[in-house]
């Protein structure tokens, strides 16, 4: 048995109790990672010095019976687009392999405050564009439940570490299901917090209206305790929101009665694989035997979410990545002819395929003469698509359904057709353009992969979307396979 099938408290009343070290958890995350990572390819860099050197340090505090706090000493690994002082973030691309940073992103410098330790830097499609993480510059990554398919993405890296057990949890990012999608096909829990509920600052931004930090792990009560500590207002991020954050962990009381859910039709229909849909609705029978209300609703703006969201994410894409031009830092091409041949050929050879794909049409979206035709209308149209979850949400406390239309493809098989691939996206993105919560958490198996029921909420509302999916998670068992690797 691995020291992380344990549960938090249960970690932690050992290492106060000195049974176990925080050396211990860490032997174990590198051990683990020794022999699977070959098969699994989740981590792009380990930190392993510093990562030893911290557990020496926590262990003496052990020593002195100074261990506090529940994450104290625990494994964590990092998605390579959020910046760590002093350990390289490339953001899967070879733009920024050689990017050292000078500076922790907030959201790690609340995991060095709560004394996790950090593992290594983990996989991820360029700059997080891409939904398999087949878009690495450097490696792709497999799932850990069969590594003929894809483990999702752009966290790919940061699920399947979890999924094969290399880290207790990890952070990722989600633009536009980029936590959640990756955590249905491995198995695991993923939240995308309320946008502006977890600081940005020290994240490569890709849409920066979209982008939100959030936790990766095993269960629910994991993911509560990891936004507890990541969540909170940052002077350093200008559209972080200024709230009182509530104790997510009182939240997991596992009862539901009388609480209502919406079941939008446009979840559920065309294109919806029929073992997802059967899991689903399993679920929510679940649900209504623990006293929960189902019915049936429409997010009628539902259909239009898929191009609304590539106009905006791609438009913003090409106005961030412009800083990346072979001058300031990254990739600089060598003995260029003038200027203008050193941003070309800086960015020609230091972009991968999808990056340049989107920046091409975020770019052609924000152009003169085009400008109302797509990115303004798109904006409108992201107005409507908000409105829909804000009528739902004056009659009920959640939404829920699949998290993806299929479990996780092979690898290969969708990686030349671009719009498919953008259509595996279809039940996440509504959440990134309204700005509001959902998490996901495993709900069945097809054929051997895992199956994600996604679980919406009003903004900041992660209490109740926790409190939901935990009430599920206690009357199943789902959450408790493990990949056999």
């Amino acid at each position: 048995m691995s020291l992380f099938d344990l549960k938090l408290q249960e970690i932690h009343t050992q290492l106060k109790a000195k049974q176990i070290t925080v050396s211990d958890l860490v032997n174990e995350s590198y051990t683990r990672i020794g022999q699977v990572d070959g098969k699994v390819k989740a981590f792009l860099k380990l930190d392993e010095e510093n990562a030893r050197t911290t557990a020496a340090t926590l262990d003496e505090q052990l020593d002195k019976s100074e261990c506090r706090g529940l994450l104290f000493g625990l494994p964590i690994g990092i998605k390579d687009n959020i910046v760590t002082e002093g350990v390289t973030t490339t953001c899967a691309s070879q733009f920024l392999r050689n990017f050292n940073p000078v500076y922790d992103a907030t959201v790690v410098s609340k995991l060095k405050d709560a004394q996790a330790v950090s593992i290594g830097k983990l996989n991820m499609d360029e700059f997080a564009m891409g939904g398999s993480n087949e878009n690495s510059s450097f490696q792709i990554t497999y799932n850990p439940w069969n590594t003929e398919y894809v483990p999702g993405g752009s966290s790919g890296g940061s699920a399947a570490a979890v999924a094969a057990g290399e880290v207790y949890f990890s952070l990722g990012s989600d633009t536009g299901g980029s936590i959640r999608q990756p955590a249905a096909y491995c198995g695991i829990v993923g939240l995308k917090p309320t946008y502006g509920l977890v600081s940005r600052f020290g994240l490569v931004a890709f849409a920066s209206s979209l982008d939100q930090i959030g936790p990766l792990t095993k269960n629910v009560e994991d993911s509560a305790y990891l936004l507890q500590t990541i969540a909170g207002h940052d002077p350093k991020d200008s559209t972080s929101a200024n709230v009182d954050i509530p104790d997510y962990i009182s939240a997991l009381s596992g009862d539901v009665k009388g609480l209502r859910i919406a079941l939008p039709k446009e979840y559920m229909g065309e294109g919806i694989d029929p073992a997802v849909r059967e899991s689903v609705l399993s679920a929510l029978k679940v649900l209504e035997g623990l006293g929960a209300v189902v019915e049936e609703v429409s997010l009628p703006h539902s259909e239009y979410a898929v191009a609304t969201y590539y106009l905006l994410a791609s438009s913003e894409a090409s106005s961030n990545l412009a800083r990346f031009d072979g001058v300031r830092y990254g990739v600089r091409a060598d003995n260029p002819k003038n200027l203008l041949d050193l941003y070309h050929r800086s960015r020609s050879e230091g972009f991968g395929p999808e990056v340049k794909r989107r920046i091409m049409l975020g770019t052609y979206a924000l152009s003169s003469g085009y400008y109302d035709a797509y990115y303004l209308k798109a904006q409108k149209v992201r107005t409507l698509i908000k409105q829909d979850f804000d009528n739902v949400f004056e009659n009920y406390d959640v939404v829920i359904g699949p998290t993806a239309p299929t479990t996780a493809f092979k690898v290969g098989s969708q990686v030349n057709d671009p719009l498919t691939m953008y259509l595996n996206d279809i039940l996440t993105i509504p959440v990134n353009l309204a700005g509001v919560p959902a998490i996901s958490v495993p709900c069945g198996f097809a054929d051997g992969l895992p199956i994600g029921l996604q679980i919406i909420g009003k903004a900041l509302s992660e209490a109740t979307i926790l409190r939901v999916a935990y009430a599920f998670e206690q009357h199943t068992d789902f959450h408790k396979q493990r990949p056999q690797l």
